[in-house]
């Protein structure tokens, strides 16, 4: 193995906490390129780059596939650039293989609003956690593991940012509005009913009697759906990760832009959100049928 693929794999595991599991995958990626190339891995230019990426595609494997591998070479050829191994970044010049147009599942705003009624119609312990839980979601975009490991203090003082624990071991800052904010401090003022009684805190925002100590990801996408019924929106087209998906989609029309988008999600490599650009394409083509002088003209005009 490459001295600078163990060492790559180092940082990976040292500073950005990467699991065995995503340590292995780019084990796997980065000794195939070195095969291909059969010599030095890190003096790879764009072209063999490219021909590497191609040669995936042609073996049948998903675009997507393809995309995440371009994910692990752009973090290696970058820890290269950053040690002063290479003088410049082969990856940058490469496109995304593209995604096939599967595109993510998201919400209507105004299907959101309904979701957001619904919990707000009652007021037990129970629907104020869930409608706290629901106000992060589409406030912040959390992945569902993010928001149910969330701790306490994440949310003192009532700050206009979360600071979240996400892949990697990564810490990250997110805004969270104030509508979210006043559903979590009505939340808290019941939060002490969640809390086991063989405890007499908890460290987390959302306790459970669970093992980990804090509330069940199936709990929350049970408890989602059920919400779903209530608004009248099919529950299969609602979980956490829609919500998800909602924030970023939302975001974007309103004119978010795909770095800031990257920075909120979480996501390591910009090719992960660019699967929003949908709604960008969507937008621009909203934007020439409103304001272009042609746009009302029918071809007999």
């Amino acid at each position: 193995m490459s001295r600078y693929i163990e060492s790559f794999l180092d940082m990976m595991s040292a500073e950005r906490g990467a699991s065995r599991h995503t340590l292995d995958a780019y084990l796997r990626d980065l000794t195939g390129l070195a095969d291909v190339l059969g010599g030095d891995i890190a003096q790879a230019t764009p072209e063999q780059l490219r021909v590497f990426l191609d040669e995936i595609l042609t073996q049948g494997l998903a675009p997507r596939t393809a995309a995440r591998r371009l994910s692990c070479l752009r973090q290696f050829f970058q820890f290269l650039f950053a040690e002063g191994v290479r003088q410049d970044d082969p990856t940058s010049v490469l496109d995304s293989p593209r995604q096939g147009g599967r595109l993510p599942k998201y919400l209507g705003e105004d299907e959101v609003d309904l979701l957001l009624d619904a919990a707000r119609s009652e007021t037990t312990p129970q629907a104020l956690r869930l409608t706290a839980m629901l106000e992060i979601l589409y406030a912040t975009g959390l992945r569902i593991s993010e928001l149910v490991s969330l701790p306490l203090a994440a949310v003192a003082r009532e700050r206009p940012v979360l600071i979240v624990r996400g892949k990697g071991n990564k810490e990250r800052m997110v805004p969270i509005g104030a509508p979210a904010r006043t559903a979590v401090a009505a939340y808290l003022e019941v939060r002490p009913k969640f809390i086991p009684a063989s405890l007499k805190s908890s460290r987390w925002l959302f306790p459970s009697r669970a093992a980990q100590g804090y509330l069940n990801r199936d709990t929350v996408a049970k408890a989602l759906k059920g919400l779903a019924i209530a608004a009248g929106i099919a529950p299969s087209r609602v979980s956490p990760h829609v919500l998800r998906h909602s924030f970023a989609s939302h975001l974007l029309a309103h004119g978010a832009d795909l770095r800031s988008l990257q920075q909120m999600l979480g996501h390591a490599d910009i090719s992960t959100t660019q699967i929003y650009t949908h709604v960008l394409d969507e937008r621009l083509r909203r934007l020439v049928e409103t304001n272009h002088p042609l746009a009302g003209l029918s071809l007999s005009d």
